[in-house]
């Protein structure tokens, strides 16, 4: 029986947050120069991750239309590194999944962790799609500054919310973030007004999060790397229902019992009782994003596999002398990365500090085939991580989380069995920080460079570059033009 008419049918005021962000999305220019130097690197080497993903067939073997022949020619996104040309909700999930693929994107730390190059499937995919439209329609197409502009906004979204408000101690996985950053992104690169972004981002907390079990033993897999391909497209869905009039939920996040926080959020540690904005919405994440330069490693870890390097000519003849190797971190590494006993894949060893670190003394590198199985069976990596010890310093904790040093400290000593050590080598800041910007630029566009010509003949490679790196010609270039250029077709 219907007790529909017992019911209070007053719609209650849209929860402050999602007015907040839609103000932004909507309302807020950009002026950063910073932020626009940032996003440019930030495209940059999300293509880059993009390209190198195409050597690994698990990761191809996902991409393209949903069902064979369900292209959109001409009208649909292109697909960079391949000759798929879709609709954009497919598109998105293709792009960002290419992206995220090696874990070798840039990366957001604070409570609450995350990648916020992930949102690029949502706002490449429709970029390319309304550029391609509006050409059709006689109208000027997208430009890559709004590309731009709407990648800091996304990064902005998703580590602000990621500053204080901590998901994982509930066991949801960060990507939650990506699909709200995204449906909001895109309702506003889809014209969408306050009233559509704030309905869109209603939808996308109401889809709840994704369990944190795929990224840890015993459940550790690949969904890791197609995860947030998933939540980018889902953005983009939720922005196109927006745009046809699909109603929002004003209290989503606050209805008592049935809202996001009740369900969600009743564990929070980080003494907030509600989803909250701790600072107002500018560009403050684009301009201080860490880039993943040296070495696709989870980022709590990069000092940590920066100090091994450092180890490694000290260790040659001696690894059978070694009785410990002391690895010093911040507490969310030890939580998150902090791994012993058996690993079972590539997305095991690649979020094990102990893992890393062995083989980093070992052999002087690591790369996305330093995680497989083949590298793994050399016994000697287990050898060394059985002999690690991870501790946490609380002041490596505390900078960690200081809006104005955002450290990801670790250091690493080895200790041998006639009582001699190594020096104990700390690195606060990982090459792709902010500090240390001047440095990893140089090896950004290396990346780069080294990702373009494993995809395109050397004649084609070099035309690209010709044209990102004039930087301003590159930011009032034609976006479908843009995309063109890494399109195999």
């Amino acid at each position: 029986m219907s007790n529909m008419g017992t019911l209070d049918t007053k719609r209650p005021e849209f929860d402050p947050l999602f007015s907040e962000i839609a103000h932004y999305v909507v309302d807020h220019p950009i002026t950063s120069s910073l932020a626009y130097q940032s996003a440019r690197l930030c495209l940059l080497d999300s293509i880059a991750c993009a390209l190198m993903a195409l050597k690994y067939p698990e990761c191809t073997k996902l991409l393209g239309p949903s069902v064979p022949g369900a292209d959109f020619r001409p009208l649909g996104a292109k697909v960079l590194g391949t000759a798929y040309q879709l609709e954009p909700v497919r598109a998105a999930f293709n792009i960002s999944c290419m992206v995220r693929w090696l874990d070798f994107n840039d990366t957001w730390l604070a409570a609450e962790w995350g990648h916020p190059s992930d949102n690029l499937g949502a706002i490449w995919a429709l970029g390319d799609y309304l550029s391609r439209l509006y050409l059709a329609q006689n109208k000027k197409p997208l430009q890559v500054k709004h590309i731009l502009t709407a990648m800091i906004k996304a990064h902005e979204i998703q580590g602000i919310l990621a500053l204080e408000n901590c998901f994982n101690t509930e066991g949801l996985d960060h990507v939650l973030l990506v699909r709200v950053a995204s449906s909001a992104v895109a309702t506003g690169l889809l014209g969408g007004s306050f009233d559509e972004v704030r309905n869109a981002l209603s939808n996308a907390f109401i889809d709840g999060g994704s369990l944190r079990c795929y990224r840890h033993a015993p459940n550790t897999g690949s969904r890791k790397s197609w995860a947030a391909g998933d939540a980018s497209a889902r953005g983009v869905d939720l922005a196109l229902k927006a745009l046809q009039g699909e109603m929002g939920y004003p209290s989503a996040l606050s209805a008592q019992y049935w809202g996001f926080q009740d369900v969600y959020m009743k564990q929070q540690t980080h003494n907030q009782e509600k989803l909250h904005l701790p600072q107002a919405l500018g560009s403050y994440v684009m301009e201080n994003v860490l880039f993943k330069i040296s070495f696709p490693a989870e980022f709590h870890a990069q000092t940590a596999v920066e100090c091994a390097l450092s180890l490694h000519d000290d260790l040659k003849g001696r690894l059978e002398d070694i009785s410990k190797i002391v690895i010093t971190t911040q507490e969310s590494a030890q939580r998150i990365i902090n791994k012993i006993g058996a690993l079972h894949n590539y997305a095991d060893r690649d979020h094990c500090i102990q893992y890393m670190v062995a083989y980093a003394l070992i052999y002087g590198n690591l790369n996305a085939q330093s995680y497989s199985d083949e590298s793994a069976a050399d016994p000697r990596i287990d050898r060394l991580r059985d002999l690690s010890e991870v501790q946490v310093d609380d002041t490596y904790t505390r900078e960690y989380l200081e809006p104005s040093k955002r450290a990801i400290a670790n250091a690493v000593q080895v200790f041998f069995k006639d009582g001699s050590h190594t020096q104990k080598i700390e690195i606060k800041y990982p090459i792709g920080h902010r500090f240390r910007r001047d440095e990893g630029v140089p090896l950004l566009y290396q990346k780069f460079k080294l990702a373009l010509r494993e995809v395109f003949s050397p004649k084609r490679a070099s035309h690209i570059e010709e044209v990102v790196f004039n930087e301003n010609a590159f930011e009032q270039m034609d976006f479908n033009q843009f995309s063109d250029l890494f399109s195999l077709v």
